[in-house]
């Protein structure tokens, strides 16, 4: 790569929302850094890392759940809302987490889960008990058909009916998710109050914004409808859930009044961030609605990427039309890799070399118009690791096995020092989960201050797209899609960019229209105008 041109100057950032246009890391805190030698990563090993983030020049941090939780599903099935549990640390150690990213100029997102609880809330240990009692309402109970069969046909996300039989109240009981992860019935407007307070609690205690799981999932049709069967489209299905339009289990047109309410709390605490992830087979009409005009939230997180099993100009071209530069149109967000999906670079390098189509895949990224997030390890090339069904953690895989969405494969230790001892830095005992055999060659302290390395890439990239205003908000057009080169058009206030990629494995032969008025300004792979070799890119300045 060469090093940015001085002709693009540093004004972006001080003009903008903090957010628009933010370079976003998430944090899955099990896997982090572990500070106390129990192999489990928690909040002071996060802020004992900070300063290596920030190194990065990304703007904020996005913290994945760390409240207190049986762990059935690692955090996203909460049992208190309004603390953490001890496997990460404390509330104290929390507020020093926040306040010394506050010091490095860093953000903190963390992830609020409206959906569901745990079933050890003590909000649901109370509308179990009966009928009549003053939490009766705050979940979604229902009864039996008249021969004791649940309620409707709705399929649960990890397998089997999204009902379970409570024999106290002698009803079903919604649960979208885990039997364990109960849904809370948010269509109750007294839910909504305990759920607003929760965002406040954390607002008083300096969170920047939140990221928003499964937001809709947060309401489903009251009349309890039966959903119909899905088309067959020749996909491989593993659980029942995939044989379903879920037109009635989520989605509720009123999620958008929630909405508002939310946004017009955080709107009263300054220049907070909201995210949601929206899942399914059509997220997208969902995704406009919930980001549409200036009442809702400020961004819906893109899964176009996380699951796809090639990258291919198509797939960039159709997701990137998605989201025009228009008036009332939200702002998107993207990822490559998250810890719900199998790395980005295994799923997509093939035969290739994947440190070189990570190298590729995080210009690409760099380049595109909207929040980026980076996944923890994403700065090193980190590869998906095959965890043996022996020392599978997560409930989904080990339900699904060998069909599985290898959550627990991208879900394993940050390396951080390659020389040293088993766990390469992460922890003093042996890791809740197995490193990757390739990621201690990967780690921190072998990358840092190699100037041919993914972790230095990172910084560049990074720096040259924060000095950007034509990176950062200006607008995006596909010039060309075709079977492995494509060509992206960045412009603002008379500046151009064309981002150039090829994502095949065999070298291409490109220029743009008159190429003498081009100027190479950053190149990844030996990517020139005139030649791209296979996994490569350039972004190219227009002259005068």
């Amino acid at each position: 790569m060469t090093d940015p041109q001085p002709a693009i100057v540093a004004s972006a950032r001080a003009a903008r929302e903090w957010w628009r246009g933010a370079t976003i890391y998430q944090i899955y805190p099990r896997s982090f850094a572990d500070s106390n030698g129990d192999g489990i990563g928690d909040l002071p090993g996060i802020t004992a890392k900070l300063d290596h983030i920030a190194g990065l020049g990304v703007d904020a941090i996005w913290i994945s759940p760390f409240f207190t939780s049986p762990m059935k599903d690692f955090g996203y099935d909460v049992a208190d809302y309004r603390d953490v549990d001890p496997i990460f640390g404390t509330l104290a150690d929390f507020d020093a987490l926040v306040a010394r990213a506050h010091e490095l100029g860093l953000r903190v997102i963390i992830d609020q889960v409206y959906s569901h609880t745990s079933d050890q809330h003590p909000w649901f240990a109370e509308s179990r008990q009966d009928r009549t009692n003053a939490r009766a309402d705050w979940y979604v109970w229902a009864d039996a058909k008249p021969e004791g069969s649940p309620p409707s046909n709705w399929a649960s996300v990890f397998g089997g009916p999204a009902w379970a039989w409570d024999a106290r109240r002698g009803q079903y009981y919604l649960h979208n998710f885990l039997t364990e992860q109960p849904d809370l019935n948010v269509h109750n407007a007294d839910v909504q109050e305990a759920l607003l307070d929760t965002a406040r609690f954390w607002l008083d205690r300096g969170v920047d914004g939140f990221r928003l799981d499964a937001l809709n999932f947060t309401m489903h049709d009251p009349d309890l409808r039966d959903n119909p069967p899905a088309p067959d489209d020749g996909s491989v299905r593993t659980r029942p859930f995939d044989f379903q339009l879920h037109l009635y289990n989520q989605s509720h047109a009123d999620i958008g009044g929630f909405i508002e309410r939310l946004r017009a709390l955080l709107d009263s605490y300054g220049d907070r961030f909201t995210v949601a992830e929206i899942g399914g087979a059509d997220p997208d009409p969902e995704m406009k609605a919930f980001t549409r005009g200036s009442k809702r939230l400020n961004s819906a997180y893109s899964f176009d990427f996380l699951y796809a099993p090639m990258l291919t100009p198509k797939l960039v071209e159709a997701s990137l039309e998605r989201w025009p530069d228009g008036e009332g149109i939200g702002w998107p967000s993207w990822a490559f890799s998250n810890h719900d999906a199998p790395r980005a670079i295994s799923r997509w390098a093939g035969g290739g070399d994947p440190q070189r189509y990570a190298r590729m895949a995080m210009l690409l990224l760099a380049s595109l118009r909207g929040n980026i997030f980076l996944y923890q390890g994403d700065e090193l090339g980190l590869t998906q690791v095959d965890v043996a069904f022996e020392d599978l953690q997560d409930p989904e895989a080990i339900a699904n096995w060998p069909l599985t969405l290898s959550r627990d494969g991208a879900r394993t230790p940050m390396p951080w020092a390659g020389g040293g001892n088993a766990s390469a830095g992460f922890s003093d005992s042996k890791p809740w989960l197995p490193l990757g055999p390739d990621h201690a060659a990967l780690a921190v302290d072998r990358q840092q201050g190699r100037a041919d390395s993914m972790l230095e890439l990172t910084r560049r990239l990074i720096a040259l797209r924060n000095a950007s205003d034509t990176l950062l908000l200006g607008t995006m057009r596909v010039v060309e899609a075709g079977d492995a080169l494509l060509v992206l058009e960045r412009e603002h206030q008379g500046e151009t960019l064309l981002c150039a990629f090829n994502l095949g494995d065999a070298p291409l032969d490109w220029q743009p229209l008159q190429p003498e008025r081009w100027r190479e300004w950053v190149m990844v792979n030996d990517a020139r105008i005139g030649h791209l070799p296979p996994f490569s890119g350039l972004i190219a300045q227009r002259l005068g």
